[in-house]
């Protein structure tokens, strides 16, 4: 199978803005008119009939080539909504070959995380994982981590890019999920301080209220909101 691009969203946790992020960078690849698919291999928290994240990302962003793979009904980490709901989890080579042939029919594919980078999808499976398998099959892979702006997230942040550097996935650079109208002096502080202690650039800003924009808003600020624009990513 040819080379695809697929890149990985991920966090420092949870409802830290991965799914803003994910339909930002989006919004700014179809403008350059690329073909962009939207990947969520495992939702969790909502009914089976219940938009997800991918809904919403698509919605904002325009793009209409989407897929989820598995879904369960309890907000927790998909292995444990898993094997409460009685359900089969992914399975790791499974799930990568679904991911491969959706990424087949489009330029970039982007795959939004459940979680932080080590939130079990499955038994023994995480994101880095997926990575790691898709990087090995041939797909040029890489990540985006999406953190907290405010006191604490240097920590965070620099254990979740060591991992996934650790395990040979390049990190196209952060995004502040959150980023305030009037930050203080920790958050202002932390944009000097992540790139200088992860070396990983800071990448982009989402303003807090970016959910509360209609998609012809979001579309418009998504232009500025990541440095350099989303073809950076791709480097």
């Amino acid at each position: 199978m040819a080379e695809s691009r697929i890149l990985m969203v991920t966090g420092t946790g949870t409802d830290i803005g991965k799914t803003m992020v994910t339909a930002a960078i989006a919004s700014s690849l179809r403008d350059e008119g690329l073909r962009v698919g939207l990947c969520k291999p495992v939702q969790t928290g909502l009914d089976a009939d219940a938009p997800g994240d991918v809904d919403d990302a698509a919605q904002l962003s325009g793009v209409s080539t989407t897929s989820e793979f598995f879904r369960y009904p309890e907000p927790l980490a998909p292995e444990t909504a898993a094997r409460r709901a009685g359900m089969a989890p992914p399975v790791l080579g499974e799930l990568a070959t679904r991911i491969e042939r959706f990424a087949a029919g489009v330029d970039v594919t982007l795959v939004e995380g459940a979680g932080g980078v080590l939130v079990r999808l499955g038994p023994e499976l995480t994101l880095v994982d997926l990575a790691v398998e898709l990087s090995a099959r041939g797909h040029k892979v890489s990540a985006v981590v999406v953190v907290r702006a405010g006191l604490g997230t240097l920590s965070d942040t620099e254990l979740t890019v060591d991992r996934l550097r650790s395990s040979g996935i390049a990190i196209a650079g952060t995004v502040l999920g959150m980023w305030p109208d009037r930050p203080d002096l920790a958050q202002n502080c932390n944009l000097e301080d992540l790139p200088r202690l992860t070396g990983v650039p800071v990448i982009g800003k989402l303003p807090a209220a970016v959910g509360r924009l209609g998609p012809g808003e979001f579309r418009a600020g998504a232009r500025n909101w990541l440095e350099g624009g989303a073809l950076t990513l791709l480097r």
